[in-house]
């Protein structure tokens, strides 16, 4: 151990330097050190929850990227088919993880004296239920191997709204595009129940045999109206997008999530500037306070910096020791403020104990999502910073005069 750790040590460990009058001042700088990284990884972990659930919701729904034709963009249903010409070596994208062959179709649901507007989701026996079926509250999902299955997948908004329970039947109207015609009427039987807390989508989308549209549609059985890609990170998104984009042919429509549903993604994107700003703020109030501790302990230490500059300590020296000693008091409010963050984020997680709005924020409870890296990330970026913000403060310690500091008592 060098000296100026020494020093550090025996300034931390003494009895008198607790109880001075700088001790209550160290307390609150830790205390702020400790609110701040409490502070910051809530915010980030609550941000990062808060956007994967959101966006893992949504792409449930609709997949990371939707492909159709450009008709289809405009409408609720699905007018013009894709077929098996679809050039599918565009999807042999190591980035993909697998895609869906869907199709829609706008309805009317008339239970008793209540009605709503729907759209119905056509989906392929083979449909991948591993993203939706996390959402399925009660029954099972609609088996569709078979010949032209009327089993439906409503959500509990739909539920609630029309009277309509598990194994109850209903009929859908289907409107054709000309109004002299004669609308499609089908009769379905609830086997499931979702709830995926985007209010929005619960309130519309329906669940069934996709070989309703496609009779509808007198489309073939290889015609469908859009093929939804999953990928294996958000992040990939637009890249691949802007691919799809520029090798598909003009009246091919290549959208991504965030262009079909911008106004909850640019609402998502804010929250990164807020964290931003949060973790600005509570870095700059804990390296204030700790820059005011250091300047007191200082000033009450003005003696013993005497007594060290007569027996040949250097300014560099003297400035080591109390840059530890505030190293320290800024690593002891990390680790108590790391040990209560990840205790707040550990119990929400087990417990969902703070709730929120799904209204507002398409989530019954915050989901925090916690990652280590961005934690040991976080704390060294705090340390470094803080750490700097004590470098300037330190040099008063040169202008302390040993014949002035050393007084008799």
């Amino acid at each position: 151990m060098n000296f100026e750790s020494y020093m550090a040590k025996r300034f931390i460990k003494s009895k008198p330097y607790k109880n001075t009058v700088s001790s209550p001042i160290i307390k609150i700088s830790i205390l702020s050190i400790v609110i701040g990284i409490v502070m910051m990884i809530i915010s980030i972990s609550s941000s990062v929850g808060l956007q994967k659930t959101i966006e893992s919701k949504v792409s449930s729904f609709f997949g990371h990227i939707s492909v159709s034709d450009f008709e289809n963009n405009s409408s609720f249903s699905s007018i013009n088919p894709l077929n098996n010409d679809f050039d599918y070596n565009l999807l042999s994208n190591n980035r993909i993880k697998y895609f869906e062959k869907v199709a829609y179709k706008s309805a009317l649901i008339i239970k008793g004296k209540s009605f709503e507007g729907v759209v119905f989701k056509g989906l392929s026996a083979d449909f991948n239920w591993k993203n939706f079926s996390n959402y399925i509250n009660t029954g099972r999902v609609p088996s569709l191997n078979n010949d032209v299955s009327n089993e439906v997948l409503i959500s509990e908004n739909l539920s609630k709204k029309l009277l309509i329970n598990l194994d109850d039947k209903f009929e859908a109207t289907f409107f054709k595009s000309s109004s002299a015609s004669n609308p499609n009427k089908r009769i379905f039987k609830v086997v499931g129940i979702y709830s995926s807390g985007l209010t929005e989508f619960d309130e519309v989308y329906f669940f069934g045999d996709i070989r309703h549209v496609q009779k509808m549609n007198k489309w073939t059985k290889d015609e469908f109206g859009n093929i939804e890609i999953f990928l294996k990170k958000y992040s990939y998104t637009n890249d691949v997008s802007d691919d799809l984009y520029n090798q598909t042919p003009p009246n091919i429509s290549v959208m991504s999530i965030n262009e079909k549903f911008p106004e909850i993604f640019n609402w998502m994107s804010l929250f990164d500037f807020n964290v931003l700003l949060i973790i600005i703020i509570m870095i700059l109030v804990g390296g204030i306070n700790m820059i005011t501790a250091l300047l007191v302990t200082v000033l009450e230490k003005t003696t013993v910096i005497g007594i060290l500059k007569t027996i040949g300590a250097s300014n560099k020296s003297i400035r080591s020791i109390f840059l530890i000693n505030g190293t320290y008091l800024i690593g002891l409010g990390l680790l108590i403020g790391n040990l209560i963050g990840t205790g707040i984020i550990f119990f929400q997680n087990l417990t969902g104990f703070i709730k929120l709005d799904p209204q507002t924020y398409y989530v019954s409870e915050f989901p925090f999502d916690y990652n280590f890296l961005s934690l040991v990330l976080l704390n060294l970026g705090v340390l470094f910073f803080c750490f700097l913000m004590l470098i300037i403060p330190s040099y008063i310690i040169t202008r302390i005069s040993p014949s002035n500091s050393i007084r008799t008592k």
